[in-house]
């Protein structure tokens, strides 16, 4: 096996936070959409963490809490980041050069948060997604709930659907719904909201990204690959593991 490696440095990257919207919304994923293929975002809508970073008139307020990444420096990237900074005045603005590994910090070891997630893939982020997005995130019944957004283009969507596992290249972005709660009973509770959240803000067929899956049973499994790329796995399954020994996973049967 062989990997190519990209050189990275140098690198402007880091945490933007603004106020959200649906317009600030819809205008962040359109202009993440059409930017330089050097220039990736992951926006975070949430309330803003009562952390020592964040203005205190801003905590528990709904934000965009984005991650910016652009894989090059000076000018250029001056120029495909602005216009994210021109949307709303920023609260906390973190993006400078540094280096790759730095835009994630280590995590907390001792941290385990009771939660629950939702992944789906959308073909379009449009306005009434974003009013929806607001609506429903300002009444979660969750002790904190985001949607992260992750708009899918480049490199991923230039490779046949059939050449690997991950058939979902054209789809236009990965949404995450993630709830933390005080208790597991509440995690049965609060998935009639997240059901219709789902449904409130999915575009195009239903699919999930297999590495953000949570035990969910067989069926979610299965919207993470298309009809044929599954039925390629369970063959390839038949053949090197007939008796399904390794299952403790995102399991694809060696038959139905």
């Amino acid at each position: 096996m062989g990997f190519r490696l990209h050189q990275v440095d140098p690198f402007v990257g880091g945490m933007l936070m603004q106020p959200a919207s649906a317009r600030f919304i819809h205008d962040f994923i359109t202009i993440s959409a059409a930017a330089p293929e050097e220039l990736t975002t992951i926006a975070n809508v949430m309330p803003a963490p009562p952390m020592p970073f964040v203005p205190a008139e801003w905590h528990n307020k709904l934000v965009v809490m984005s991650f910016v990444c652009y894989a090059g420096g000076g000018d250029a990237a001056e120029r495909a980041i602005a216009p994210l900074r021109k949307l709303a005045t920023p609260i906390v603005d973190m993006v400078k050069p540094m280096p790759y590994a730095q835009i994630y910090p280590p995590e907390d070891d001792s941290y385990h948060p009771i939660g629950t997630g939702r992944n789906m893939l959308v073909d379009a982020i449009d306005k009434r997604s974003a009013e929806s997005m607001i609506e429903y995130l300002s009444s979660s019944p969750a002790t904190f709930s985001v949607a992260q957004l992750r708009v899918l283009r480049g490199a991923v969507a230039r490779v046949p659907d059939d050449a690997t596992a991950y058939a979902h290249r054209r789809r236009f972005a990965m949404i995450n719904i993630g709830n933390l709660v005080q208790s597991v009973e509440e995690l049965t509770a609060i998935k009639p909201w997240v059901d219709t959240f789902e449904k409130a803000i999915q575009r195009g067929p239903e699919a999930a990204y297999v590495n953000f899956l949570m035990d969910e049973g067989p069926e979610r499994v299965r919207r993470a690959y298309p009809a044929g790329t599954y039925e390629r796995l369970m063959k390839v399954k038949r053949q090197y593991d007939p008796t399904n020994l390794f299952r403790l996973n995102q399991n694809i049967p060696p038959s139905t």
